[in-house]
């Protein structure tokens, strides 16, 4: 007697097919406030950093032209150097919070060191891709954009995606990129192992940022 033979099982009806969960990992933070004493705070850091800039040569990091100021805690803006500290400070502990709330956590006890500095860029001036390393946040804060060419916003900062592998093999035509057009009064924050640039300013007048950033100590 010959054996039976054995019958393909029959596919599985979609709905007996478990659901599909799709989410997203690594999500990378962005905070931004525009700061509403931005009016009156600008015009004294926009003295100061002149004045300053006329007295100092500035030293080179990721510039290509401009000036750059010694790094500190913007010791030569005066009280309008310490008020905008206070404003580094407060966005950074607020974007600590909302990053620890995302994961049903409260942050730790944290003190902030931080360093600041100005930027002055003219026409053609930039600064090439770079990252802060030893930091936790990095982050722009705009005082004056310039006069740009044409109507155009002014020269933006450029956001690229931290993950190198993502960026470059899976999906390039996909990869992430984001620009953050200035505006006085405008503060961005970002973690500071996010790669980024500024623009080439074009037109006339000055464009002037206060870059700065803050480590988390115990870090």
């Amino acid at each position: 007697m010959r054996p039976a033979t054995e019958q393909p099982s029959e596919p599985a009806a979609i709905s007996d097919v478990p659901a599909l969960r799709y989410t997203n990992l690594f999500t990378v933070p962005l905070a931004t406030r525009v700061w509403d004493d931005g009016g009156e705070l600008n015009a004294a850091l926009r003295e100061h950093i002149l004045s300053h800039q006329a007295a100092h040569p500035g030293v080179g990091k990721s510039n290509q032209g401009g000036w750059h100021s010694e790094t500190g805690r913007l010791e030569f803006c005066g009280e309008a150097g310490r008020r905008l500290v206070g404003h580094m400070q407060a966005l950074a502990e607020e974007a600590t919070r909302l990053v620890f709330a995302e994961r049903g956590a409260q942050p730790p006890a944290l003190r902030w060191r931080l360093s600041a500095w100005a930027n002055v860029n003219r026409s053609g001036d930039f600064n090439r891709v770079h990252v802060h390393p030893e930091s936790t946040w990095s982050g722009t804060y705009y005082v004056d954009t310039g006069e740009p060419d044409g109507g155009e916003r002014g020269a933006p900062l450029h956001l690229f995606d931290p993950c190198p592998g993502r960026s470059m093999t899976f999906f390039p035509m996909l990869a992430p990129s984001v620009f953050v057009h200035p505006r006085p009064g405008l503060m961005v924050l970002f973690p500071s192992y996010v790669p980024h640039m500024v623009f080439p300013h074009r037109g006339g007048g000055t464009r002037i940022s206060i870059a700065f950033n803050l480590r988390a100590d115990p870090a």
